[in-house]
């Protein structure tokens, strides 16, 4: 569990070019708004939130691309427009400008 706040919390970031999305074809490469580690944000792993629709859309993106996206908590909550994301932190490019 983090108990600090993100370097990245408040800041957009780019997501790599090569992660995907079951809902997003255009997904990888997308600015991303940080808002924090999801487990500060939710007080808890994403792996034992039940109904989340964030936590579940990650689970299947761990799923089908283990061993690329690593099974633990470094994972942050944020925003592609309007909608909520989990992504791991080595999902994570460059900040923007």
């Amino acid at each position: 569990m983090h108990t600090e706040p993100s370097t990245l919390a408040g800041k957009i970031v780019k997501i790599k070019k090569d992660v995907k999305h079951p809902q997003h074809n255009d997904f990888g490469g997308s600015e991303y708004r940080v808002e924090d580690w999801w487990d500060r944000l939710d007080q808890g792993s994403w792996m034992t939130c039940a109904g989340n629709p964030a936590c579940l859309v990650y689970a299947m993106r761990v799923g089908f691309n283990m061993p690329v996206i690593p099974t633990d908590d470094e994972v942050l909550y944020g925003k592609v427009g309007s909608f909520g994301h989990l992504l791991h932190i080595s999902e994570i490019e460059a900040e923007s400008e």
